[in-house]
């Protein structure tokens, strides 16, 4: 039997839908021994009293600084800016290990509170693959943006929808021939689970897109990459390479580039394979124009699988429950503790042990 306390907490950003159990998950949880608290959420795709059905106990949102020290604070985005001190093991997408804008305060804020922060990036098999992400629905949606966009029918303000009617809006309309005559589209990272997701999507779309990894990025050929009307960028760099577009890029005459879809969203990070923007784009306003002449379209949404909260909630949970259940020192947790702990030794945070699971 389990000894875990989870805390399942509200998620502060109010376009996140997305839930990383579901009730069906969480029964399991609850089946093998884990104390399942969880916050109430209106904005959760799935309501709460779903998951009082199967036997958690439910508090209001925003109230996991007060559980027990020994709880594990579960979400997926951003913790709000307070409380300052982290006292809690906190298991989320931290962002906090690339150079990222706020990642050094968010460390101090777990290094101030003795907390600890388990990277849902950093849950990875002994072979370094990730054991739960949203990769792929965030490679579909990208790519269903970047069409919708490319063909004038995406609105604003985004709203959550499911993959059957994102999947009509998507298909060629009467006039739209496969490949839309002259429309070209590149995915970059091809070969990965956000890659696959970018190629799924313009199957449907009815457009056949060239399709770049490792081998072609090595020896970039950005002229080549220039030439095509649509980019999704798939590619998720563990080290600094040479960016794919650079801002001299935007200005090249030949440049046929039209719509750029960053699925990464690394701004900011010094491994950015992108630096041509400073900020994300938003649901409400998802598309920013870098170029007037020829135009050139950004979209760089950082949650894109909660379009689909019901769909991503789903695959993530079923990947991620079998890691809570064997929740513990050594493994995948251990090495996210450990990659927890160079990043203190990095900031000059800790010369020896810091953080726990």
């Amino acid at each position: 039997m389990s000894d875990l306390q989870l805390w399942l907490r509200h998620e502060a950003r109010t376009t996140e839908r997305r839930t990383p159990v579901v009730p069906d998950d969480a029964r399991r949880l609850v089946e093998a021994g884990v104390a399942l608290t969880v916050e109430d959420s209106p904005q959760r795709i799935v309501p709460t009293k779903e998951y009082e059905a199967i036997g958690a106990r439910i508090v209001p949102a925003g109230s996991w600084p007060s559980a027990p020290r020994e709880a594990v604070v579960l979400g997926l985005k951003e913790l709000p800016d307070e409380p300052r001190e982290l006292t809690h093991r906190h298991i989320f997408f931290g962002h906090a290990y690339k150079g990222q804008p706020g990642a050094a305060d968010l460390l101090r804020r777990f290094a101030a509170g003795g907390g600890t922060l388990l990277d849902l990036e950093y849950l990875v098999d002994d072979q370094g693959r990730r054991l739960a992400a949203f990769g792929f629905w965030a490679g579909y949606l990208g790519a269903a943006l970047a069409v919708l966009q490319h063909r004038g029918r995406l609105t604003a303000p985004l709203r959550p929808t499911d993959k059957d009617e994102l999947d009509a809006t998507l298909r060629p309309t009467d006039g739209e021939t496969s490949g839309d005559e002259g429309f070209t589209a590149l995915v970059v990272g091809a070969l990965g689970r956000s890659g696959r997701g970018a190629r799924a999507a313009f199957a449907t779309a009815g457009v056949e897109p060239t399709c770049w990894d490792l081998a072609e990025t090595r020896a970039l050929d950005r002229r080549a990459l220039l030439a095509h009307d649509v980019l999704v960028n798939c590619v998720l760099a563990t080290a600094p390479v040479p960016p794919f577009v650079r801002e001299e890029d935007l200005d090249d005459p030949a440049r046929r580039l039209r719509t750029l879809c960053d699925v990464t969203c690394d701004v900011g990070s010094p491994l950015n394979v992108l630096p041509v923007y400073d900020r994300t784009t938003e649901w409400t306003d998802p598309v920013r124009r870098l170029r007037t002449e020829p135009p050139l379209d950004l979209i760089a949404i950082d949650n894109l699988p909660s379009l689909l909260p019901a769909e991503s909630s789903a695959d993530f949970s079923a990947a991620l429950t079998p890691q809570l259940l064997d929740f513990g020192v050594g493994g995948p947790w251990g090495r996210c503790l450990d990659r927890f702990r160079q990043a203190g030794r990095e900031l000059g945070l800790s010369e020896g042990e810091f953080g726990r699971v």
